[in-house]
């Protein structure tokens, strides 16, 4: 019976909020490019770079990077070894594929990441650090193979750290206060695929998709240091206005959230033509073992509608769930469903929707109505520590969220602390009672 009435709740669910995700199997628009220019292959040996870990290899491998694309396109390898750089740019045809054994190491000196315009947090700045890999309209591009992008981070994080302390106001000393690059930027594409990567160590954000659709990201680590106790905006994978995104098969062990939905924020946030919504986002079979959240409509999401998460398995001490309220941002978040997801902690909360209050500035206006709808949590099983709480600000109206089919131990057992909200469970189970 209770199989059944999954199944239904299920088929009910997909049926009403339409969703897409199909698509993602096979992702068209690149192929074409992408057959042709895998035709051609180079390696960065062949344009004078050293893996010796402290010769500057960025000017070789941008030779590469613009070789290829003089020739109509192809693979630049990195074959093993250690070879230092500072941010390269990726052109349209030419893809990256890192052999097992290679490590692309960004320098600390930051004078090679040259300031720039480029999209952060929910906007332009127009003086902020580029990253280690960076690719604007590079429809079709690949990245894929098993070496790793090592962003050299410690050093970095030291020094937030430490200008934290030292600011007027720690608790919103700006994220953009020293130059720190993110591992890979990779915006207005499509048909993108990244494969296999170890990300690690990055210095701020390691995977920031941004105006992108169609993408693809399989097999890749997301890490962090175990013996560092958190390494300041250690995103893993930034969905930032992105349509069409499939997260499959990754690992995640970082020290802020694992996945995180973006767009923008402000009182006009909604008119940003460059923010359009997070939409079909899917994620499945990955292992989340350490972080701020699993999954998070981040500090400057704006809408965030059809995601699917499923199959996955939460093995550390984290929130799985959190919508993040602004009091400065219109928002609206929708039709985002969490099915057959595996806990095995004995820490971490299980849903957290409630005020974000870092950075706020309403700049003397009443805050705006927000909207949270349709969120549905269903087939969770193991171990955790706690329900979390749904307790939003009196401006933001919270509807259909659904538990359901959940057979859960927690350490705290207590209900979900729930106000201002609509909430309904249905067969819940918590340490062999029922819960209604």
């Amino acid at each position: 019976m209770l199989m059944r009435e999954r199944n239904r709740l299920d088929n009910t669910l997909l049926s009403r909020r339409r969703f897409t995700l199909a698509s993602l199997a096979v992702l068209p628009g690149g192929a074409a490019l992408a057959a042709a220019s895998q035709q051609k292959s180079a390696s960065i040996r062949d344009f004078g770079a050293q893996a010796d870990g402290v010769t500057l290899a960025t000017p070789a491998i941008q030779a590469g990077i613009d070789h290829l694309a003089q020739q109509g396109g192809g693979t630049l390898t990195i074959p093993p070894g250690t070879w230092l750089s500072g941010a390269l740019f990726m052109k349209p045809g030419v893809h990256l594929h890192l052999e097992r054994g290679s490590v692309l190491k960004c320098t600390t000196d930051m004078v090679h990441f040259p300031r720039q315009r480029t999209r952060i947090e929910g906007q332009v700045e127009e003086h902020f650090t580029p990253a280690l890999i960076n690719a604007d309209h590079c429809d079709g591009l690949r990245i894929t193979g098993e070496g790793v992008l090592d962003g050299s981070g410690r050093a970095i994080w030291d020094r937030f750290w430490a200008l934290r302390k030292q600011a007027a106001d720690p608790g919103n000393f700006p994220n953009v206060g020293l130059d720190r690059a993110r591992l890979a930027l990779i915006q207005h594409s499509q048909d993108v695929l990244i494969e296999g990567i170890t990300f690690k160590d990055s210095q701020f954000w390691n995977l920031h998709l941004y105006a992108c659709r169609k993408v693809q990201v399989r097999g890749a680590r997301f890490l962090v240091p175990d013996d560092y106790v958190q390494a300041p905006s250690s995103d893993g994978i930034d969905v930032d206005s992105c349509q069409d995104v499939l997260i499959e098969h990754c690992f995640f062990s970082v020290t802020d959230d694992c996945i995180a939905a973006k767009g923008t924020k402000g009182l006009h946030a909604l008119e940003d033509t460059l923010s359009p919504p997070v939409q079909r986002l899917h994620i499945r079979n990955c292992e989340f073992r350490r972080g701020h959240q699993a999954f998070s409509c981040g500090s400057e999401a704006t809408v965030v509608r059809d995601v699917l998460i499923e199959d996955c398995l939460v093995s550390g001490a984290i929130n799985l769930l959190m919508l993040k309220l602004r009091a400065d941002t219109p928002q609206l978040y929708e039709n985002i469903m969490l099915r057959n997801i595996r806990l095995a902690s004995d820490g971490g909360r299980i849903l957290l929707i409630r005020p974000w209050t870092q950075y706020t500035n309403l700049q003397g206006n009443a805050p705006p109505h927000s909207t949270v709808r349709n969120i549905t949590l269903s087939g969770l099983t193991g171990s955790f520590g706690a329900w979390g709480e749904v307790r939003p600000d009196p401006q933001v109206t919270v509807t259909g969220v659904r538990l359901d089919s959940i057979d859960l131990r927690l350490q705290r057992p207590d209900k979900l602390p729930v106000a201002g909200a609509q909430v309904e469970m249905h067969h819940v189970v918590v340490n062999g009672v029922a819960v209604s």
